[in-house]
């Protein structure tokens, strides 16, 4: 760096203290911070934007405003509460975390972050984060923006995702022994403003002068990413069955693995190739029916492969309540905990299914 590099925290501490973002779950200047609010946000941040996560974290304190509260809170009900933020892993261990801290530890939060790591679904960024934010101790937060700012500081030319150790290694560098609370939310507000991912406000920058990506005049190219492969795409049927009555069946995917825990609309298994033909989807039905397939494909992207469902509807005859699973009136589907791509086959199917298949179905899904 082109001046000693203890004198860029303070710089970047004076900055923040001017500009930063008053944010739902940030103390003002003054206040202690809550460690149940930062470990929430944070948790939401994970994957998430600020203006996408502040919605639903204002949500989540209004219904749940203690971590005791969240941790009695029915698993469903979180659940739906967490739909739009994908990764719902993560909502099944933020209830757990919370039923860990309000049971075990009295409704405390750990103030380390070895003690913190211990907690369900808490990792290296979780921990730090919490640390500094709310107990005010020394520990490096590397954020995605954090990274892209280091990355430029440092002028790290080697390619993400190998260089995210050595990222760290330069972050911890820069960590104060004060305010490192201020200074975690400092870096990452400035990555979030100035140091932007494309065109970078370089004049705006507290630590310009001290940039060798700057001064190389590479800041826009860095962080470099090693290209990716394409994703594959993987294929399947959903089954759009109605009962007697009216209602859609449903049924539980398995805790663990992709949407873990989850309401969906049964299918087929999800494979790369060719759509499986009428007599294995015939097979793999829920019940013995009758089955219309509907015109169109349901498209979803996941974080490692793309998905193309096609939706058969049927009408369930008198053992429709044998079948494996549970049954929801159409109108109720919006109080179920159903992911993304699954709220996609309710609307396709709803757009689709006609009397054929039991009468048309009215609801605000």
């Amino acid at each position: 760096m082109k001046r000693d590099s203890q004198d860029a925290p303070a710089q970047l501490l004076s900055w923040y203290d001017r500009h930063r973002r008053d944010l739902p779950w940030r103390a003002r200047p003054g206040e202690t911070a809550d460690p149940y609010r930062v470990w929430l946000s944070e948790i939401m941040l994970q994957q998430t934007t600020v203006p996408a996560a502040a919605p639903y974290f204002r949500n989540f304190t209004e219904r749940w405003p203690t971590v005791s509260d969240l941790a009695v809170a029915p698993l469903d009900d979180l659940l739906v509460a967490w739909a739009g933020l994908g990764y719902y892993a993560r909502a099944r261990n933020l209830h757990k975390c919370a039923q860990t801290v309000a049971g075990g530890m009295g409704g405390r939060f750990p103030e380390t972050e070895a003690e913190l790591l211990e907690l369900p679904g808490v990792g290296a960024y979780t921990a730090a984060a919490i640390s500094s934010i709310a107990f005010g101790r020394k520990a490096t937060v590397v954020d995605g923006n954090v990274e892209r700012v280091v990355s430029r500081i440092f002028a790290v030319e080697e390619p993400m995702p190998g260089a995210k150790p050595k990222l760290r290694a330069l972050a911890a560098t820069l960590t104060p022994d004060e305010r490192p609370g201020d200074y975690a939310q400092a870096v990452m507000d400035l990555g979030a403003t100035v140091c932007t991912p494309r065109k970078p406000k370089c004049m705006l920058c507290p630590w310009a002068e001290i940039c060798e990506a700057r001064a190389a005049g590479i800041q826009e190219e860095l962080p470099r990413k090693t290209p990716k492969g394409d994703k594959p795409t993987r294929r399947g049927v959903a089954y759009w069955l109605l009962n007697p009555e009216g209602s859609v069946l449903l049924r539980r995917r398995a805790e663990e693995g992709l949407l873990g825990g989850m309401a969906e609309v049964p299918s087929t298994g999800w494979a790369e190739g060719a759509l499986p033909g009428e007599a294995a989807v015939a097979a793999a039905a829920p019940l013995k029916v009758a089955l219309r397939r509907l015109p169109g494909t349901v498209r979803h992207t996941f974080s490692h492969f793309h998905l193309e469902l096609e939706v058969a509807a049927g009408r369930a005859g008198a053992d429709w309540a044998a079948a494996d699973g549970f049954w929801v009136p159409v109108d109720r589907l919006g109080g179920q905990a159903l992911p993304s791509v699954m709220m996609k086959v309710v609307r396709h199917a709803l757009a689709h299914a006609g009397r054929a298949d039991g009468g048309a179905v009215e609801t605000g899904v």
